[in-house]
C-alpha cells in the first residue's frame, strides 16, 4: 500500500486540469482518510488502507474530468464559514465576498435592517449578512426548489434563525416598500460565451450563469422589480461581469436609481454596482 506522501506524489496527474493540483490533492486525500490537511504533513509515512486509497483514486479521477473540488467534497469555504454545495447551486466565489462587504458598509451595522438576497443559491450572501447581526431580518429568494433546500440546510448548519427562504422569480410576490437593502448575484454570462465550456463551469447549473440579452436580462429585471420592494433611499447591489459596468449603469439610470457607483474587486476588475433608489 502507498503512504500518504507517495499518494500525494502520484496525484501529479492532476496537473493536467488544475494549477492548484497540490492543494487539490491534499484536500481530496484528507477527505478520503477523514483527517485534516495538517495530519497529512504530520504523518507522511502513514500507510493508506485499500479502501482509503480507492476512495482517493476515485476522487482524483473525478477531478481529472474537471469536476470541481467543492462538488467532490460537498462543501466550500465562504466568508468565515463553510457551506454545503452540490451541482444544484453555484460554487460561491471569493469575489462575491465583496458584495457582502459592501452591504455591511452601507448598512453600517444598523440596529435593525431588513435585507433581501435575490438568487440566493447556496445562501452564501444571505447567510453572511444574517450571521453578522442576529437582529437583522434576511429574506433569501431563489426560483430553484433544490437550491433553496441547500440554502436552508446551510442555515441550519450555521444555526441561523433570522432568515427565511422563499421560492419565487426575483421580486415576484414580495412586499412593497419593505427592504433596506437588496443584494443580487444574478446570471450575467452571455449565451455561447467560450468560458462556459472551461474549468468547472460545465458542472455548474447553467440557469444560474447565463442570461438573455447579452447577459443583461436578469440584471434589467432585478433593477425594475427592486424599485417596488425597496424603501425610499435604500440600496440595490448587483454583481456583474467586469465588462458590463456601463451597461449596468445605464439600466440603473433608466430605472430611476441615483448615487450609482461601481466597486472593483481585489484584482482591480469592475465587480459590482451599488445604487440608491430615491423615487
Amino acid at each position: 500500500m502507498a503512504t500518504i506522501k507517495q499518494a500525494l506524489v502520484q496525484a501529479n496527474t492532476l496537473q493536467q486540469v488544475s494549477e492548484s493540483w497540490k492543494l487539490d490533492a491534499e484536500l481530496l486525500l484528507a477527505e478520503a482518510i477523514a483527517q485534516s490537511r495538517e495530519y497529512l504533513f504530520t504523518w507522511p509515512n502513514q500507510e493508506l488502507t485499500e479502501s482509503q486509497l480507492k476512495k482517493f483514486d476515485d476522487y482524483c479521477g473525478r477531478r481529472r474530468l474537471n469536476e470541481p473540488v467543492a462538488y467532490i467534497l460537498g462543501r466550500q469555504a465562504f466568508w468565515d464559514f463553510e457551506l454545503i454545495v452540490n451541482p444544484s447551486v453555484l460554487i460561491p466565489r471569493p469575489e462575491t465576498e465583496l458584495l457582502v462587504e459592501t452591504a455591511l458598509e452601507l448598512l453600517d451595522n444598523s440596529a435593525i435592517a431588513v435585507v433581501l438576497d435575490l438568487g440566493t443559491g447556496s445562501g452564501a450572501i444571505a447567510l453572511a449578512l444574517a450571521a453578522n447581526n442576529k437582529r437583522w431580518v434576511v429574506t433569501a429568494v431563489d426560483s430553484s426548489e433544490s437550491a433553496l433546500g441547500v440554502a436552508a440546510d446551510n442555515a441550519k448548519l450555521l444555526q441561523l434563525s433570522n432568515i427565511e427562504f422563499i421560492q419565487t422569480s426575483w421580486c415576484d410576490g414580495l412586499p412593497t416598500d419593505h427592504f433596506d437593502l437588496i443584494a443580487a448575484n444574478p446570471p450575467y454570462v452571455e449565451a455561447g460565451d467560450k468560458h462556459l465550456s472551461e474549468g468547472s463551469l460545465p458542472f455548474e447549473p447553467i440557469a444560474a450563469l447565463v442570461a438573455r440579452e447579452n447577459g443583461l436580462a436578469d440584471i434589467r429585471a432585478i433593477s425594475e422589480q427592486s424599485r417596488h420592494c425597496l424603501k425610499k433611499d435604500s440600496w440595490l447591489l448587483i454583481e456583474h461581469g467586469f465588462q458590463q459596468k456601463q451597461d449596468v449603469e445605464k439600466i440603473l439610470v433608466d430605472t430611476g436609481y441615483a448615487n450609482i457607483e461601481c466597486v472593483k474587486d481585489l484584482a482591480g476588475l469592475d465587480r459590482l454596482t451599488k445604487a440608491r433608489y430615491v423615487n
